[in-house]
């Protein structure tokens, strides 16, 4: 169980605030002077596109047992910090809380806490609110009642709503952190009656986007398989609900389930690759098992380790541009305050556990936080992205070749480009080499700005240029650069789609209006460069040629009649399909699950006339974070993320027409998506 997506209870009214207790120790002192790294090669790629910037993109938590919720300084850092969304009434108070009575049964409520206070603050802000319709204890016709009250009484035009919190802590899979009054609490049940809220609350309003709640990757309970199920709760909520709701919430909060002490936030810096993953692997499992791609909301995200210290600024701006690199359209910060759990030193600083990423000003331990409403690091780390990204621009691919400096890179609206750089390393600071393709830079100096270890805001900095500067150790650092001027291109294409098709796979775009777009191309992302898989003058084009099996990202691009290619498209991801005639088959499923392993079961059928005898399996993990612990029914052997399995002398010959298994328990790291091609005895087989 991860205690840090539902705070018990108790632990979440403020407590009073020592009489005795010492005042919040300053900042550590002084660093050693930093070493000089080697030189780093940074490089941008502005033609592969990630997809733009979401109207909701920087979101936060705000709670209705939180007597400052509603400060008028709140909805100043909220506005300060460009936080588009705030979501209420307050993690698993979702699923307690009656809108019309403001009570939480079992719960506490602060004065001044209630739906119209909130909505006053989110306006204040310039946000939009996300609101947890109560699916725990509520009925169809509270939520719809909501919607009602919201949008035909106040006319908030309240758009995002969310069918529940975490309602697979309900119970059914023996932890019970999520309120749940349904006699059938399966994830069966849960998506049949979602149905009902959708329904009911889209009645009153089509114009809501209503989301409902799936299992991230790697953190229980997802893949588990509770007894009377058939699957687990993503595999079965999935396939009910793809079709009509708007979006899917997910949570993620890596680290220890207990709060680490250790003062080891190594971990935790290094955790937003594995996000990636995770969130690649719930974007193919929705589109496999619910026909399209619904958008994903990561409605709330902090850490278990160091969650009042330096780094932690560091992992809120490398989490929220990975998950907005990778479909999500919300990144909410959990929470806005929440209280001190234990005083301790990480990192060299003091940590007061408090998830909120403003201070709830209290005490314990004989040390007391900052004033309530400072900001803790992880605000300054949500802060800085506004310097850098706003709604409407673009993401785009960027990449360093030093591991502990994380890139991410935005085409701004207006053309130039923005690009964060967080140097993960405490000690050492690195000298930046730039590399673009698809930008040039006007040679101006580039608007920089800066949060360093020590520092309690972002500060406006005057170091680098265009093609190199520096990065201050333990920092996150954005440059602003302008474009060269010329000639304005042609307008990014409409959003791609892609279709398998008998001889590979077929991608459609929205044709550009006007004569702008002599042509269109479409490339493909490698890492951080791109290769061209062809060009048309029509909307769309099949790729031949695929390597089977293989993922595939790519952009369409158009090129006007002097040569110049417009801004990327959105990216579409597609796997390329193995071949349907092979004379083998391999069905590849996952039975069993428990957030860090799992049980999978490898069928393969021979369609050929002969016997398969003395027969090798081999296939390939999708990410490094998957391995084979121990297998059935043959030899497992491994080298990094490649597999084989040779028979045991009971399935050593595969008939005509006849089938065999193996399985193996795996260890997993995060994701653990299914891998997409295998081979037998060298020959490529179909994936069923």
């Amino acid at each position: 169980m991860r205690r840090a997506l539902a705070v018990p209870l108790a632990a979440l009214v403020a407590a009073p605030l020592l009489a005795a207790a010492a005042p919040a120790q300053g900042p550590p002192p002084p660093p050693a002077p930093p070493v000089r790294g080697d030189a780093v090669t940074v490089t941008v790629n502005a033609n592969a596109g990630l997809g733009a910037v979401h109207e909701a993109a920087s979101g936060a938590n705000a709670a209705i047992w939180d007597a400052h919720m509603n400060d008028p300084e709140v909805a100043r850092l909220y506005r300060r910090a460009g936080i588009a969304a705030v979501r209420y009434p307050g993690g698993s108070y979702g699923d307690l809380y009656h809108w019309k009575t403001h009570t939480a049964p079992g719960g506490t409520v602060a004065p001044g806490t209630d739906f119209d206070a909130f909505m006053r603050t989110v306006r204040a802000a310039g946000a939009q609110p996300v609101v947890i319709a109560n699916y725990g204890t509520g009925t169809p016709e509270e939520a719809a009642g909501w919607v009602r009250y919201a949008n035909v009484t106040k006319k908030y035009g309240v758009k995002y709503w969310e069918i529940g919190n975490e309602l697979y802590g309900n119970g059914h899979y023996g932890a019970t952190w999520e309120s749940d009054d349904h006699p059938d609490k399966s994830p069966a049940a849960y998506a049949r009656n979602a149905l009902d809220y959708v329904r009911a609350m889209k009645a009153v309003d089509p114009a809501v986007k209503v989301g409902a709640v799936l299992t991230i990757p790697g953190s229980w309970p997802d893949g588990v398989v509770a007894a009377g199920d058939s699957a687990n709760w993503n595999h079965t909520v999935i396939p009910v609900l793809a079709s009509e709701v708007d979006f899917f919430t997910v949570h993620w909060y890596p680290g220890t389930s207990i709060p680490d002490t250790t003062g080891d936030v190594t971990a935790l810096l290094a955790s937003p690759p594995r996000l990636a993953e995770m969130l690649a692997q719930v974007r193919a499992d929705v589109a496999a098992l619910g026909g399209r791609d619904v958008p994903l909301a990561l409605t709330e995200v902090a850490s278990n380790i160091g969650r009042n210290v330096h780094a932690a600024g560091l992992f809120a701006a490398d989490a929220y541009l990975t998950a907005l690199e990778n479909g999500v359209f919300t990144v909410d910060w959990f929470d806005t305050h929440n209280t001190v759990e234990k005083v301790s030193t990480i990192d060299g600083e003091t940590d007061f556990q408090d998830i909120g990423f403003l201070s709830l000003g209290q005490c314990a331990d004989g040390v007391c936080e900052p004033p309530v409403n400072t900001p803790f690091p992880s605000y300054h780390g949500i802060e800085i992205l506004g310097t850098a990204a706003r709604p409407g621009d673009d993401l785009v691919r960027a990449a360093s070749d030093q591991s502990k400096v994380a890139v991410h890179a935005v085409r701004r609206a207006g053309g130039d480009l923005s690009v964060v750089l967080i140097n993960k390393d405490p000690a050492t600071a690195y000298p930046v080499r730039f590399r673009y393709d698809g930008f040039t830079p006007s040679g101006r100096t580039p608007v920089t700005y800066a949060f360093t270890r020590g520092a309690d805001s972002i500060v406006r900095a005057g170091q680098g240029g265009p093609y190199t500067t520096t990065l201050p150790p333990y920092s996150v650092t954005t440059m602003t650069l302008s474009a060269a001027k010329g000639p304005k291109p042609a307008p990014a294409p409409g959003t791609p789609a892609a279709r398998g098709a008998a001889d590979g796979v077929t991608v459609s775009w929205p044709a550009i209006g006007g004569p702008r777009a002599d042509r269109y191309e479409v490339y493909r992302q490698v890492g951080t460069e791109t290769t061209l898989l062809g060009t048309t003058r029509d909307t769309s084009l099949t790729l031949r040629g695929l390597e089977p099996g293989a993922a595939y990202t790519v952009n369409v691009l158009a090129r006007d009649r002097a040569g110049r290619l417009s801004r990327p498209s959105a990216p579409v991801t597609f796997t390329a399909p193995t071949p349907p005639d092979s004379a083998c088959a391999v069905r590849y499923r996952v039975t069993q699950g428990w957030g860090r392993g799992f049980v999978a079961t490898v069928t393969v059928t021979n369609r050929g006339a002969a016997d398969v005898s003395g027969w090798t399996l081999a296939f390939r993990f999708p990410v490094a974070g998957e391995r084979v612990s121990s297998g059935s029914g043959g030899t497992w052997t491994s080298e990094g993320q490649d597999v084989r399995v040779v028979p045991g002398e009971q399935n050593g010959t595969i008939p005509a027409g006849g089938s065999v298994s193996v399985g193996f328990v795996g260890a997993n790291e995060g994701a653990y998506p299914s891998p997409t091609v295998f081979r037998l005895n060298g020959a490529v087989c179909s994936t069923l």
